[in-house]
């Protein structure tokens, strides 16, 4: 993984702990396409839960494995505008049902017992992990000043 700026204040690893949505952008045969995920990042790799039943992404992956992710966390109150850009292949995997126990944790919280029942009742057999490897990784602080 190549950083070719980085000119956050934090670690690109402290930014990436934070659960911020990333945006998972893929070619199509109809154009490119754009989903909103949660994320893990693990040992310098994203990783996403993808349902196979419904949804079109992760037949993406199999197709057109050239990918780019955004993360952005932005406050209006502060000007605070930080971005992580990367570029790299995504591959489905197996599901792993601990690495996305960890990913849920991210999001709803240590104590499986409060998560919605969506996160903990569900056929994982309908379910696979995404890997995206960057390439390269683009992590910029653009804040701007507020009165």
């Amino acid at each position: 993984m190549e950083i070719v700026e980085n000119t956050l204040d934090v670690k690109v690893d402290a930014f990436l702990d934070q659960p911020l949505f990333c945006f998972f952008a893929q070619q199509s045969d109809d154009g490119p396409r754009l989903s909103p995920l949660w994320f893990l990042w693990e040992e310098e790799i994203i990783w996403n839960v993808a349902r196979l039943s419904g949804r079109s992404y992760p037949d993406r992956v199999s197709q057109y494995p050239q990918t780019a992710i955004a993360i952005v966390d932005f406050d209006s109150s502060t000007g605070r505008v930080e971005h992580v850009g990367m570029r790299g292949q995504a591959v489905l995997k197996p599901y792993d049902e601990d690495r996305a126990e960890r990913l849920f944790q991210k999001y709803l919280g240590e104590e499986k017992s409060e998560w919605p029942e969506m996160f903990v009742e569900f056929d994982t057999d309908d379910y696979r992990l995404i890997k995206f490897e960057p390439e390269t990784v683009v992590a910029r602080d653009q804040s701007y000043p507020t009165q």
